[in-house]
């Protein structure tokens, strides 16, 4: 898909927005989620929004849930706390849901492809997947991306946790904002192997053989499926 140079979105009508890449996390002001790679910014107020907030479709089906039709919000329809069946995390902003069900998606998580391949593994999405996360270690509802022979496994949710959990000290240095945020994202190989002791040598497995199919899912995670974030992120092994 080609995406124009410049828009104009409603939740930002002061400024157009100028589609670029660049290697360099930020918090999507649509749907309150971090991205990498591919947005719409503004520079002058600092303002981000993932390709897929900026430019959405208005409705949309998923094979994951073929009775539903998926509407786009700019906002969480109703007043109580809504949760992305996706990924299990709360819904803070733009959103697709489904009136006739009420179910909610993320549109990153809507927009997560359906197969990774990094040449040596292939993962594929999943909604349910009966095998452990190497993660959590627990099977759990959220989508996950399993390998092809099915030994490597990670929720999707617990990708967004392993980023959430180190985000906070990048984003934010002594209450200020921190250059640490145009310059990195938390490395998960820490993450992976010190989450759960008594996992680690089989996650140092995971990451060893699926290491570089990993960071696939993370920069798809992050709203960006076709992101080189290589020298963003570093090999999860290379330390």
């Amino acid at each position: 898909m080609i995406y124009n140079k410049e828009i104009i979105h409603s939740s930002h009508p002061q400024h157009r927005l100028k589609f670029e890449y660049k290697e360099v996390p930020f918090r999507c002001d649509g749907c309150k989620e971090a991205g990498i790679g591919c947005r719409y910014k503004c520079e002058l107020c600092d303002f981000d929004l993932h390709k897929c907030c900026a430019v959405p479709s208005q409705s949309i089906s998923h094979p994951f849930y073929p009775k539903c039709n998926f509407q786009f919000f700019t906002r969480p329809p109703g007043n109580g706390l809504r949760y992305c069946n996706a990924c299990g995390k709360d819904v803070l902003g733009f959103v697709y849901h489904c009136r006739l069900c009420g179910f909610d998606l993320h549109p990153c998580c809507y927009n997560l492809p359906h197969m990774l391949d990094d040449g040596d593994v292939k993962l594929y999405l999943h909604k349910k997947v009966s095998s452990a996360c190497h993660r959590c270690g627990r099977k759990g509802p959220s989508w996950s991306y399993r390998s092809a022979c099915k030994k490597y496994h990670l929720h999707v949710s617990c990708v967004k946790e392993m980023l959430a959990d180190n985000w906070q000290d990048l984003y934010y240095s002594n209450g200020k904002r921190s250059l640490e945020l145009y310059t990195r994202i938390p490395s998960l190989k820490g993450t992976l192997q010190n989450h759960h002791r008594s996992k680690r040598g089989k996650v140092r497995k995971c990451c060893e053989m699926a290491g570089l199919a990993v960071q696939f899912i993370i920069s798809a995670v992050l709203g960006d499926p076709t992101a080189m974030i290589a020298g963003v992120i570093g090999s999860l092994m290379s330390k």
